[in-house]
């Protein structure tokens, strides 16, 4: 005969010592589960029902031995021939109860460790098949004694892992929805308060390190977009997530060396395009992508600024470089010397006693490009050059005279034979002298020859780059300021100054001397600080503008005022027969085209 045990309440009136007959043994539910209400109550995944057990009258000491193999075995509930199955079967019968508790408080010990190394699993491995099987010991042990305090341990740390295991689960589900949390909330607030929860678990760790992962991946995306600050926004999030790691460092590393990569990329296609057409709007437009992108005060980007600055205002060259262009044969032009672009005050400064009405009205003139001038007066040598390769007759060779300083009477007299190869008092000039006695056509004629010869436009000066060159950015009456020249300041008119028979000057600057009567060699004396020499000494020049009585309505932009076919141009600059208040920076006078004389040289400004 065999015995058919369904187990259900069973199980607790045996671990607690319930009367026989609170339950009914012969009442089998046909779904295999028994209902439990009240407080039992729970959620279905923390249900289990004993599977039904047949044990034959005659194998009753066999069904003690199977429960108690099976439990060696940790075969402890799934089957019924597992151990509480079979123990709650037996300890139905009076001759195996005693038996049969023991083996049951045994299995549940067993249970619970098996659970908490379950539990271990899931929470260390990230492993669902742990926390499945702690849940279903969890069911058991709660079937088999809910009031044990062992067992209500076990039930929270089980309660404990699922709030766990749901954080994490709803962390990641935002981390799949791409809500990373960098402004509060998200993945990274629910995988921190994990962390919290259960410091060191490894998923939770796992999860804040995709979200850097996920901002390290948003940032190289916002690099590939050349959205380099976006990138460091992302960085920073990044780097609160996971302090002391390198990864963030790394990224960052990588990052910066990508822009500074892109940065001289940026450079490099500016420069390649400013000699081009349209290259200075190409090379801004580089320049303005570079600061987008550049921390303020980027070296490459100055640099790429300056460069634009140069082309723009100076072409090829920068200021203060001094060059020769190269004349066909072979020869070198005259030595010229870059000046700054900017701007001044032209004409004379206000109170100045010494001024004229056709020095005013004062006004501001900006150059807006940079321009190359003579850094010396144009030599007699240089003009041979020109002469000797032409053919060329100036115009004191065509009339056969030029004005020439006469030592007898200390004025300045017609004398034959005088020309640009003569000195100052119509001798024969060496070649390092400024060249004189010629006239604006004849320096004009010269600076077309050079163009010719170079390839590059050389002219005349306009009178406001005399001015602005002689100022060199000061704004005194004198390269100087007031009074007395310093030793050596240049070549011209000192009280202590003697000609060769012994003249002095009547009007001169008291107490200086400079050791020439009549013209010196070109370059004598130092330059001012833009490497111009001579500009308030040595000879007068010419200049390419018409005389004009005022400056009203003059340019203001440098250039020379022209009207064609006019027969009076300017003249700026002191000469070494010259007054002190011809020698200041705004004097001005006039001449016609034709004049020649022993005071009047040139200079050459080349465009670049």
């Amino acid at each position: 005969m065999r015995s058919i045990f369904v187990v259900g309440l069973l199980a607790v009136c045996v671990l607690a010592g319930c009367k026989r007959d609170a339950v009914d043994d012969t009442a089998a539910l046909g779904d295999g589960t028994v209902t439990i209400s009240g407080d039992d109550a729970v959620v279905a995944q923390l249900n289990w029902a004993p599977p039904l057990v047949t044990i034959p009258d005659d194998g009753r000491d066999a069904a003690l031995e199977t429960a108690d193999a099976a439990l060696a075995a940790d075969d402890l509930y799934a089957t019924p021939t597992s151990a509480i199955p079979l123990y709650l079967a037996l300890a139905r019968m009076p001759e195996h109860e005693t038996a049969a508790r023991r083996g049951l408080r045994e299995a549940q010990a067993r249970l619970l460790a098996l659970g908490a190394q379950a539990l271990v699993e899931a929470d260390e491995q990230d492993s669902i098949a742990g926390m499945r099987a702690a849940h279903d010991f969890a069911a058991v042990a709660r079937f088999l004694a809910p009031g044990d305090d062992a067992v209500v341990r076990y039930l929270e740390r089980v309660d404990d892992s699922d709030r766990l295991w749901e954080l994490n689960r709803a962390a990641e589900r935002d981390l799949q929805a791409g809500e990373l949390g960098e402004s509060g909330g998200g993945a990274l607030a629910k995988f921190r308060e994990a962390a919290a929860q259960r410091p060191g678990q490894p998923r939770a760790l796992q999860g804040m390190a995709a979200v850097e992962s996920e901002m390290i991946r948003r940032a190289e995306l916002a690099a590939d977009a050349a959205d380099y600050n976006g990138a460091s926004r992302w960085l920073a999030h990044a780097t609160t997530i996971r302090p002391g790691f390198p990864t963030v460092a790394d990224a960052e590393q990588r990052l910066e060396r990508r822009r500074a990569a892109h940065i001289r990329r940026l450079r490099d296609e500016g420069l390649d395009a400013l000699p081009k057409i349209r290259g200075v709007d190409i090379a801004r437009e580089r320049l303005a992508q570079i600061i987008g992108i550049a921390d303020p005060g980027d070296p490459v980007a100055n640099d790429l600024r300056q460069r634009i600055d140069q082309a723009v205002h100076y072409g090829d060259f920068r200021p203060g470089q001094v060059f020769t262009d190269a004349l066909e044969g072979g020869a070198r032009g005259p030595q010229v010397v870059v000046l700054p672009h900017g701007g001044f005050m032209m004409g004379a400064l206000p109170g100045d006693r010494d001024a004229e009405d056709n020095e005013k009205p004062r006004h501001p003139v900006r150059f807006e490009r940079g321009f190359a001038m003579g850094v010396r007066e144009v030599s007699v040598g240089e003009f041979r050059r020109f002469v000797d390769a032409t053919g060329y007759q100036s115009r004191a060779v065509r009339r056969g005279f030029s004005l020439a300083y006469d030592e007898r009477t200390g004025n300045f007299l017609r004398r034959s034979n005088v020309d640009w190869r003569s000195d100052y008092v119509g001798r024969p000039a060496g070649d390092t002298l400024p060249v004189v006695h010629v006239s604006a056509k004849d320096a004009q004629a010269y600076v077309d020859w050079l163009s010719a010869q170079s390839g590059r436009r050389y002219r005349l000066p306009s009178e406001a780059e005399f001015e602005y060159a002689f100022r060199n950015g000061s704004s005194e009456r004198y390269p100087w300021g007031e009074g007395t020249p310093p030793d050596g300041a240049g070549n011209m008119t000192g009280a202590l100054d003697r000609s060769p028979g012994g003249r002095s000057w009547g009007n001169a600057f008291p107490d200086y001397e400079d050791g020439y009567w009549g013209p010196a060699p070109v370059g004598s004396f130092e330059p001012n600080t833009w490497g111009v020499h001579d500009l308030a000494g040595n000879v007068s020049e010419w200049m390419a503008d018409c005389w004009h009585a005022t400056y009203r309505r003059a340019p203001d932009d440098g250039s020379a005022w022209v009207n064609p076919g006019c027969r009076d141009q300017v003249i700026r600059g002191g000469s070494w027969a010259s007054s002190p208040a011809q020698t200041r920076a705004s004097w001005r006078a006039l001449a016609q085209v034709d004049t020649t004389n022993a005071r009047l040289g040139f200079r050459v400004v080349r465009e670049l």
